[in-house]
């Protein structure tokens, strides 16, 4: 076994470069001795050049288009040279010895094939956003995380099978790539993590949190807290992920709730807040599913 697998990192840049900046000032430091790094910019509309210069060892991708997450990703892991591969937001900070324990607890056991870190808020690193998952309520759209914005407690820093990943610190295997193929493209923001998840469990991997493995979340620098964008696709993509993700009665009856349930309640939130331009939003990501039927299953691209 070796004990230093290299671990190719990832990140995707769409005009954040002072958030890439600190995330890759940030990378120098830490203890982990073999890795490969790749920047993915998304299009951004502004310049790079500052940071290919100021970083001579990362791996620059620069698209002529803007992905979105999965896509972005997906450019880096065809080329990776990686046993692993680890995703991470443009907007985190990482402590110098948080791979190890990824590794360590990947090589233990075959059947992990995605591990996440616990994330806690860069504003406050007492509070935890993520520390594992319950999962997706199918009939929702809605998922729980654990810990979420509870003070850190010993507890979480165990490691356990969990749910759910999250996309800003996701370690996966090739071998799970080579297995189910790339992130749903189609996805663009939202929901692509989870539906990998599920597709990598269906093909008989586990998914694991990894409590000693800390990464500090600054969260939605890119898009916004609250933005159109984001309300846009968290709409959209709840249905995309259910109808992909379940079938028969159960399919029926989660469209059936977001359209007689969801929806209204949806509408009279953003008219009482005020909040139009989140309306707008709101409505076209729910009438989007209404024409778009062709929710095909992955993007067809299989790395070997």
């Amino acid at each position: 076994m070796n004990n230093n697998p290299l671990v190719s990192v990832i990140t995707v840049n769409y005009n954040g470069s002072i958030y890439t900046r600190a995330f890759l000032n940030s990378l120098r430091e830490i203890s982990y001795p073999n890795i490969e790094v790749f920047v993915v910019d998304n299009a951004s509309s502004e310049s790079i050049a500052s940071l290919k210069n100021d970083f001579p060892e990362v791996i620059f991708i620069e698209s002529n288009e803007n992905l979105g997450f999965a896509g972005g990703n997906n450019l880096a892991i065809q080329v990776a040279k990686g046993k692993y591969f680890f995703l991470l937001n443009n907007d985190t900070e990482l402590e110098p010895n948080f791979i190890e324990p990824l590794v360590n607890l990947m090589e233990s056991n075959d059947k992990i094939g995605i591990v996440s870190s616990k994330l806690v808020y860069y504003s406050q690193p007492n509070v935890l956003q993520f520390a594992g998952s319950k999962g997706i309520n199918f009939y929702t759209g809605r998922g729980f995380a654990i810990g979420h914005k509870e003070n850190d407690q010993e507890k979480y820093n165990a490691s356990y099978k969990t749910e759910l990943a999250h996309g800003a610190a996701m370690m996966f295997s090739r071998k799970v790539v080579e297995k189910v193929g790339l992130m749903a493209d189609l996805f663009f923001l939202y929901y692509e993590e989870t539906d990998f998840c599920e597709r990598v469990k269906r093909a008989g991997f586990e998914v694991w949190y990894c409590g000693a493995s800390k990464v500090y979340h600054k969260e939605s620098m890119s898009v916004g807290k609250e933005s159109p964008m984001k309300t846009y696709y968290l709409t959209r993509n709840r249905l995309v992920f259910t109808k992909r993700n379940t079938t028969g009665l159960q399919k029926l009856t989660a469209v059936l709730f977001f359209y007689f349930v969801s929806f209204p309640k949806g509408i009279l939130k953003y008219i009482f807040k005020k909040e139009f331009k989140l309306l707008v939003a709101f409505v076209k990501g729910a009438l989007w599913n209404l024409t778009h039927h062709e929710i095909y299953y992955n993007t067809g691209l299989i790395i070997k």
